[in-house]
């Protein structure tokens, strides 16, 4: 296989691994990616954080505001209790009556069912008991019959009606009614009981009854036989938990779904207002609450009332964004990836055209140079024979050739010599770009002194110079200050002139002004003045082949600078050089 084959396929390579995405590009999109997955994660967390610190604090809240409620039951309760120590423990059922009617139970105290006074009655109190109650109740009895050693009857219950059915009922006849009291005695503090069907409940659902102690003299006594030795009774209230559930919570206000428990026994159950709301839930709460001797057990759980009012769509949002975005990245880097490699394919085939080009141009330049070389020293040859033969014809006719002949011998060979030097100076400018020349430390006043006197005129042409010392290409700087002063003083409209030459230096270049006191070049000529064969004076008037200003040019701009006539002068020319002083070239020998 040959060079150029191997070279062929090895671009052929590039232009296909550049038609495929780079690692480092799979990496971002995959990193963009993760990224995306990451914040809808941590969207979901935060969204489903938030909604169950809601849905907790409205679990909270109902089992507060239950507390709250039986805590109003509670005080009224104590209430009764302490009209009753100011009765030194016996209170009449009208006194009762009076007492429950100011209490307006059943718009102060939504849920309860009523309430009531218990007396303790032993075995030996009873007849002296029953005759008591029946002076205002002849129908007063106490049921139903047991053999225990003491009785605790529904004495007074009021405000009356349902609550009939509960007077005279004795607590010790059921164990739940039995047990909760007897615990009251004994610690002195309201107690509430287990689950029961109250007498007033012809639907049989869970109830109960909280009771608070009193005793004799109205004052808890500090031991339990103490307590037990001297209680009076209790009272009390009873409660059909779903209407204490009603009457505490609107249900309508909230967006969870309640149960309560007293053990393996259900106290309360929310009914499902919406069908939605018996779906299975996001959010379940289950908290322990000691109730009065008791441990109720409030479960809840989010409904779709809940689920509806805390739904977000922000996670979804974030997923849907970042996965735009991500394609958008893909799509970008594909679309750069198919950019980059038709810009590499331009670029091969660029590349190729201008190595063609290149090479013309290289053999353009040397057959240009090697025509120039040859047009110069071919062209030499005819233009000395004419010179010569010239020089022979008025030597042989000076005598006899009128003078308007010898004029025209004068401008013949005045011609001749402005064809060698167009001849001379069309050769240096093709040759310019083949040289380079060593950087040398240099005087300005010198060289410039040095050159008016290679010119002769030091004596006719003052020189002002701003002396400096120069680090430079020494023989291209020189040929570009005589071409200038050559200028100067070929185009100055008097034998006698100034030339003024100034130099400055920054950090990158020195900066040259090269002025005369000439008749100058007006503004809309500057261009023109820089072009090859140009003269903006007659050529018969100004001995030149109009290629000075134009080789300084190409000099300066070879070697990284640049050259510009200043505008807006009234007499004189100014040229402004500016002259990189770091430019470093490879030496070789000047033909």
């Amino acid at each position: 296989m040959s060079n150029a084959d191997e070279l062929g396929a090895s671009e052929k390579r590039k232009l296909v691994n550049a038609g495929k995405m780079h690692w480092i590009h799979w990496l971002i999109v995959a990193l963009s990616i993760v990224v995306t997955f990451g914040a809808w994660y941590y969207s979901v967390v935060q969204v489903t954080t938030r909604n169950l610190e809601k849905f907790n604090r409205q679990a909270d809240q109902v089992i507060e505001l239950v507390k709250e409620r039986m805590h109003l039951y509670e005080n009224a309760l104590w209430g009764g209790v302490a009209l009753i120590d100011s009765k030194n423990g016996d209170i009449s059922y009208s006194q009762w009556r009076s007492y429950a009617n100011s209490l307006r139970i059943d718009k102060v105290y939504p849920g309860i069912n009523g309430m009531g006074v218990i007396f303790q009655i032993k075995p030996d109190q009873m007849i002296d008991f029953l005759k008591t109650q029946r002076e205002d109740r002849p129908g007063f009895r106490i049921h139903p019959k047991h053999n225990l050693p003491e009785y605790w009857p529904i004495t007074y219950i009021e405000p009356p009606g349902l609550n009939n059915k509960a007077i005279g009922l004795d607590m010790t006849f059921e164990a739940n009614r039995y047990a909760a009291v007897i615990k009251s005695r004994d610690t002195g503090i309201a107690q509430v009981t287990g689950p029961i069907s109250l007498v007033q409940d012809d639907k049989r659902t869970p109830g109960f009854l909280l009771y608070a102690p009193f005793y004799e003299k109205g004052v808890k006594p500090q031991t339990i036989a103490d307590r037990r030795d001297k209680i009076v009774g209790v009272t009390y209230a009873p409660f059909i938990m779903r209407n204490l559930m009603q009457g505490t919570l609107s249900r309508q206000k909230r967006q969870i779904h309640i149960e309560i428990t007293d053990g393996n026994n259900l106290l309360y159950e929310d009914e499902f207002v919406d069908l939605d709301d018996s779906e299975p839930s996001d959010f379940s709460n289950v908290q322990d609450v000691v109730m009065y001797g008791r441990v109720w057990t409030f479960s809840s759980h989010s409904t779709a009332r809940f689920q509806k009012e805390v739904s977000s769509d922000q996670p979804y949002w974030i997923l849907i964004g970042g996965l735009t975005v991500d394609g958008f990245l893909l799509a970008l880097f594909l679309f750069m990836t198919r950019a980059n490699r038709m810009a590499l394919s331009y670029a091969e085939r660029m590349t190729r055209e201008l190595k063609d080009k290149s090479a013309r141009l290289e053999r353009s330049n040397e057959d240009l140079e090697q025509f120039s070389y040859v047009a110069s020293h071919d062209l030499k040859a005819p233009l000395n024979s004419i010179k010569q033969i010239i020089s022979w014809i008025e030597e042989d006719c000076k005598d006899i050739l009128p003078d308007k002949s010898k004029k025209h011998i004068e401008l013949l060979k005045a011609r001749c010599a402005r064809s060698m030097t167009l001849l001379n100076d069309l050769l240096d400018y093709s040759r310019v770009n083949r040289f380079a020349y060593d950087t040398e430390n240099i005087s300005l006043k010198k060289t410039v002194d040095d050159i008016m006197f290679l010119l002769g005129h030091a004596a006719d042409f003052s020189c002002e110079i701003t002396d400096c010392n120069l680090v430079i290409q020494r023989r291209a700087f020189e040929i570009v200050l005589r071409n200038l002063i050559t200028n100067s003083i070929k185009h100055h409209s008097s034998k006698k002139g100034r030339i003024t030459i100034e130099c400055e230096k920054n950090l990158t270049e020195y900066l040259f002004r090269v002025s005369d006191d000439g008749p100058g070049i007006p503004d809309n000529l500057h261009v023109k003045a820089l072009e090859m064969f140009s003269t903006l004076r007659p050529r018969d008037q100004v001995e030149g082949s109009g290629m000075g200003l134009a080789m300084v040019k190409k000099i300066i701009e070879h070697h990284g600078g640049s050259l510009e006539i200043e505008k807006g002068r009234v007499t004189g020319t100014c040229v402004i050089i500016r002259w990189p002083f770091n430019t470093q070239f490879d030496t070789i020998t000047q033909d």
